[in-house]
């Protein structure tokens, strides 16, 4: 085999192998020589900022596509209820994980934190500000953008679905009038997904740089000083992702298993970057190829990725529950009801905010005055690694929910989906991967 055949195998049919690659040597690379792996930082963000200036234009292209497809409109608003309730759901169960599996290891005894001793500054500051400002209804008044065009610039995926959904709704009112309209977004959309797959070559190269700049940056004294916070929540995500959405799988009549295997790539791409919002555009085409319709597809995956945030709920009820545990305060089981209560309302809408977790984190805990938002403190330091187990969860729940609400409207093709599973079906080449 040659060079050049080599390097085209090893960036398409095998990417998985190449990025797998990329991260182990991105580690050693931080750990050897921290000040050379932090420095890479602008490579890593780079390919992040790459792929997420597609995904206005893909969810885009996607909805407007998929709503004039769908044939009556009220099949559209019976398509977002049912996905807003296994959202809610989802979510809820992962709040309800987090609190348990903190109230049953208690890793927060014995730390004996000073609220006074602890100041907030730098990042940690300026999340506490921002989730001090928020309220309970910001992520609604937000979802409507300054202009048409802020909302493909602004980064707020939200604004995108409102837009799209409301161009889309437009055109199909215009009947056959519309049809030259969705004809062009069908090219242009084909187009974008060309630009992704190009994009997507240096994902290993991203990969890499981000994980070079994590371990660089952080190395290994954060972990060994936190590594017991560290690996619980990592073996928290990761029983969540067989238990609860291994049930959630087998009811849709797929094995979970087969389907990580299936997202390899994404997943593997997720782990490098600790992003999962660059996964968006082919996990979106493999859905599709999988069996699920495009018009559900195009509008669960966009508006999944601002209510459908498991990883981040999850890590809300382990995190809250880690600070109150330092500082010594016991929470009751109702106080800890009132905390699920309220990050039920204040997780939704994340899309498009820095550093959501922290953010969502701080302004609860400023609501309710239980645990002092000081506390963030105490987390801010291996946040980097818990964000990478966050994005994992939620992208695992990302994947379940247009299967899910296929299914739920009796429209999931699984005889499809278990041939693909089994590798009977290869994965179109627009994808570029697996």
């Amino acid at each position: 085999m040659s060079a050049g055949s080599f390097l085209r195998t090893a960036f398409t049919t095998k990417l998985y192998v190449t990025v797998l690659v990329a991260i182990v040597l991105g580690a050693a690379l931080g750990f050897v020589a921290p000040g050379v792996g932090a420095a890479l930082q602008p490579v890593g963000t780079g390919f992040i900022e790459l792929i997420q200036m597609l995904i206005a234009p893909v969810v885009f292209c996607t909805i407007v596509t998929g709503i004039a497809s769908a044939g009556e409109l009220t099949s559209v608003g019976r398509i977002g209820v049912k996905a807003l309730v296994y959202f809610e759901v989802l979510t809820t169960i992962a709040l309800i994980v987090g609190l348990i599996v903190m109230d049953l290891f208690n890793p927060g005894a014995g730390i004996h934190a000073d609220p006074a001793a602890l100041h907030l500054s730098g990042t940690a500051q300026q999340y506490a500000q921002t989730g001090e400002s928020q309220h309970w209804y910001d992520f609604l008044i937000n979802i409507i953008p300054d202009t048409v065009v802020s909302a493909f610039t602004g980064g707020n995926v939200l604004q995108v679905l409102l837009v799209s959904i409301l161009f889309a709704i437009a055109v199909k009112a215009l009947g056959e009038r519309g049809a030259p309209v969705i004809r062009g977004i069908e090219r242009i959309g084909e187009v974008v997904f060309g630009i992704v797959k190009l994009v997507m070559y240096l994902a290993p190269v991203g990969a890499f740089a981000a994980m070079a700049y994590t371990t660089g940056k952080f190395g290994a004294a954060t972990l060994a000083s936190l590594g017991g916070v560290v690996l619980l929540f990592w073996g928290t995500g990761i029983v969540f992702c067989l238990v609860v959405f291994g049930a959630v799988a087998r009811l849709c009549g797929i094995r979970i298993l087969k389907l990580y295997r299936y997202f390899k790539d994404e997943l593997l791409i997720t782990l490098g970057t600790a992003n999962y919002e660059v996964v968006m555009p082919q996990l979106m085409r493999k859905l599709e190829h999988l069996g699920c319709p495009k018009r559900i597809v195009g509008l669960v995956v966009p508006s999944g990725y601002a209510f459908n945030g498991d990883g981040v709920c999850l890590y809300l009820g382990f995190a809250s529950l880690y600070i109150a545990q330092a500082f010594d305060v016991n929470l009751t089981i109702w106080q800890q009801v009132g905390l699920l209560a309220v990050f039920m309302i204040t997780s939704k809408g994340s899309a498009g905010v820095a550093g959501a977790g922290f953010v969502i984190l701080a302004a609860t805990l400023s609501t309710t005055g239980v645990v002092p938002v000081a506390g963030i403190m105490l987390v801010l330091g291996i946040d980097r690694f818990l964000s990478t187990m966050r994005g994992l969860v939620s992208l695992c729940g990302q994947m379940l929910g247009s299967i899910v609400v296929s299914r739920w409207e009796g429209v999931f093709d699984r005889d499809r989906a278990r041939r693909v599973l089994d590798g009977h079906e290869p994965v179109p080449a627009t994808v570029a991967v697996n």
